[in-house]
């Protein structure tokens, strides 16, 4: 199965320069864990997670209407081309540890797919399984 068959395409997003208090209502909005973080372009350069806001600004005692994304974001994200294979998406979730991943087309973003559409997906392979397998142990372990 295709990542453009599994992802979410509806993506929202903020840029850098947007305060961490915005990207935290809207992670509390929709109901997600995390945000791509991109440029006018479309262009992904980070990721924002709650996690990253609670620890790098809110615990840090920085206040969340005056920090911007960008100072908080997780660089050098790893993404997946909408035409990889699911399995090829839930290879790099497993080798970067992570639930979420952007997906792109020539570096900018036209979708997310996530730990939980490839495992709802039929056709798992051992592969795949096991690759997923390895994220929920290490996640469970945080």
């Amino acid at each position: 199965m295709k990542v453009s068959e599994l992802m979410t395409d509806s993506t929202v997003s903020v840029t850098p320069e947007e305060s961490a208090g915005l990207a935290a209502r809207l992670l509390s909005r929709h109901n997600i864990g995390s945000l791509p973080v991109c440029d006018e372009n479309g262009r992904v350069h980070g990721v924002i997670t709650d996690r990253d806001i609670v620890t790098r600004c809110v615990a840090a005692g920085d206040d969340p209407e005056n920090t911007p994304v960008g100072d908080l974001m997780t660089r050098g994200v790893i993404s997946v081309n909408p035409g990889e294979d699911a399995e090829r998406a839930a290879e790099l979730m497993g080798r970067g540890q992570v639930r979420r991943l952007p997906v792109t087309e020539s570096g900018r973003l036209v979708g997310m797919i996530s730990l939980g559409d490839i495992a709802q997906t039929a056709a798992l392979t051992v592969e795949t399984a096991r690759a997923l397998g390895e994220i929920s142990g290490q996640i469970q372990g945080r």
